[in-house]
Formats: structure tokens, sequence, C-alpha cells
């Protein structure tokens, strides 16, 4: 939903010619963005899956090591260990929360992990204190994927605060949105140098072009930029929708004994609902039966993520024969609704009735 400033921003950029990554809003973004999250750098970047290949790469993942990540994500998140070399070693979902078994991190640790990564899941957050101590107890590294979570608080502390190192994404269906696009945030001043010549091609600082490393050119344009900077300050009327779409699906569909709702609350966040998911507990009733019959109707869906250990074209480490059931059966059974931002009340309840007309097929 572009209601704020995006096109007086986008007009500026037009008419001053700031049109490129060197343009004024970049700056704004990334200094509104670091503000947000709590931390003292942050960088902008073209696109999400970039954000994470330049967190793994900067802090030092290569080929040997392990990074322990969970099985039920986006792709990029596996992809972007698997292209530095490394090799990501899996975790279960919690079946309630949908996000990582943080108590099953522990003994998937070897001489080889290198760091763990914390993907936040749907709205609901990792449970970070736990593995934030496993984390510290084994000198491991934290990459902490904050993409479906922009606003949203663990325990009181902004998501994109926690770790080492912290991505974002802005793609259009995120909280914020630049069309494409991310951002990387670090604390470190190091770690932030790095970034910041990764993210550029890794420019010579005395001769600009002359490079001693191999780095990317992933930056983010002024255009895309200044359409961040607005609707970052629409951010907490984004995240108030969002919390009464949530609300209303929760008052027309709760109490189902055919579906399994994502939760409220959980003892350390409220959920955000950056997608508002639901799981069958009919097995004779799988996700794709259910997108189907809501196809029917007029209603558009999506299947939750496929399993990284599932994928085809990521059978290449030592748990590819390995079973993690919940994410297996969250995968079968689940879908999400719709969830956008110009989602009316009347349009979810013509979804919620006609969910509720299906279940007694």
């Amino acid at each position: 939903v572009f209601s704020g400033n995006e096109k007086k921003y986008l007009q500026e950029c037009i008419d001053t010619g700031w049109i490129s990554s060197e343009g004024p809003f970049i700056e704004k973004l990334e200094n509104g963005m670091a503000s947000l999250c709590n931390r003292e750098h942050a960088f902008a970047v073209s696109n999400g899956s970039a954000a994470l290949e330049l967190a793994v790469r900067a802090i030092g993942i290569g080929k040997g090591d392990e990074v322990i990540m969970p099985t039920f994500t986006i792709i990029s998140c596996a992809l972007a260990v698997v292209r530095a070399g490394a090799t990501p070693i899996y975790v279960d979902s919690d079946p309630h929360t949908w996000n990582m078994k943080v108590e099953d991190i522990e003994p998937l640790i070897t001489e080889h992990t290198k760091a763990i990564m914390a993907v936040h899941i749907y709205g609901i957050t990792v449970d970070m204190d736990p593995l934030l101590d496993i984390a510290g107890r084994y000198d491991l590294k934290v990459i902490e994927d904050a993409a479906e979570v922009i606003g949203q608080t663990y325990k009181g502390q902004p998501c994109g605060s926690f770790g080492d190192i912290s991505t974002l994404s802005f793609y259009s269906n995120k909280h914020i949105t630049t069309g494409e696009g991310g951002m990387v945030l670090v604390n470190d001043d190091e770690l932030a140098q790095r970034c910041k010549s990764l993210r550029n091609l890794c420019f010579g600082k005395t001769d600009r072009f002359v490079h001693k490393e191999l780095g990317w050119n992933f930056r983010m344009s002024n255009l895309q930029a200044a359409v961040g900077v607005a609707q970052l300050e629409r951010l907490s009327q984004t995240l108030e929708k969002k919390r009464e779409i949530g609300r209303i699906y929760h008052q027309h569909l709760e109490g189902s004994e055919t579906l399994t709702l994502p939760l409220a609350r959980t003892y350390y966040c409220e959920n955000i609902y950056w997608v508002f998911g639901i799981i069958s507990k009919d097995e004779s009733r799988d996700a794709k039966w259910w997108m189907n019959k809501l196809a029917e109707q007029g209603i558009g869906t999506r299947p939750f993520f496929y399993p990284m250990h599932l994928q085809p074209v990521l059978q290449i480490g030592p748990q590819s024969e390995n079973n993690f059931p919940n994410s297996e059966k969250i995968t079968k059974y689940g879908l999400y609704l719709p969830s956008g931002l110009s989602l009316g009340e009347s349009l979810i309840e013509k979804i919620s009735k006609s969910i509720k007309q299906i279940m007694f097929e």
C-alpha cells in the first residue's frame, strides 16, 4: 500500500537526478532502519537473498564450515551457506511457533560448526535467549534473518538487533517494501567496513580499481530507497493493520476442529502476522486440497515453505536422509490465506465463511 510519501520522494529523485546508489535516500533508509533495529550500522542491498549472501561471507563462513539453521524456511537461507562452500545443518520446526526448535541445536554442534542462522518465521520470532546462550558457550556466530518480522520485537527488543549480523528483505510482501531490496545490519565497526566493501565490488581503498577480494554489486538504488523511507514512516500503521487482519481471522476461525491457526502470542512476542497461516488437522485434506477448494471460490492462497532437507537441489549434506517430522507435516498440510494490507474486514469475513463451508463438505 503506497498511501504515504512514496510519490513525493520518487519525484524528488527524478527532479534532482539522484537515481543511482549514490542518492541521499539510501543514507536516510539506512539510518532509519539502524535506529529501528537498534544497530550501529545498516547497509541497503539489492534484495534479501543478497543480504544473506553478504552476511555469510562477511562473518567469514567458507569451505568446510557448518551452519546450523532451520529446514523450514525460504531457500535463500540455505543457498547463501552452500554458495559460500559451507554445509547447512538442519533443525526441525517447533510444531506450535513453526520456528526452529532451539533445543535441538546443541546436539548438532561439531568442531566444524561456525554459526547459527536464526530465521524468524511468518510473524513469530525464534526464542532468541537460549539460542544466544548456546552460541555464546560454543563461540559461534549468529546470523539473524528478520525478513518476515520487520517491526517485531522479542521480549521488547527489536528484531534485527540480535546476533553478530542481521538481514532484512524489502520484497513487495514485506512490512516495508522497496519492490526488491534488503538490508544488512551490524554493530561491530570492522564488520561494518567489510559489509560495505563486499556490497560494492571490494573497490580498493587507495587505488579504486585495484581489487584484492571478490565482492558483489549488491547496491540499492536511490529510487528504491525513496520508497523504503516512505514505507518506514508508516510502519506503525502497517503493523496495526497486520495485527487487525490476524485478529479478524482468529475471530471467525477460532475453535475449529479442522484447522490449526497461528499462535496469537507467545511469552516473548505478539504475532504480527506477516502472513496468516493455517494447517489442516485432517490428514485426508492436505494443503493442496484446501488450496484447490478455495481457488474454486476465487480465493488465492499460497503454500508453506518446502523444507530444505527435501529440496532436490540441496541433496548434498549429511542430513539429506534424516527425518524432520514437524517441518514435513507443516509443509504438507500448511497454507496461508490472503494477508495483504489492502484486505478489508468484509473480505476476510467472506474468506472465513468459505472456509467454514468447505470444512463440512
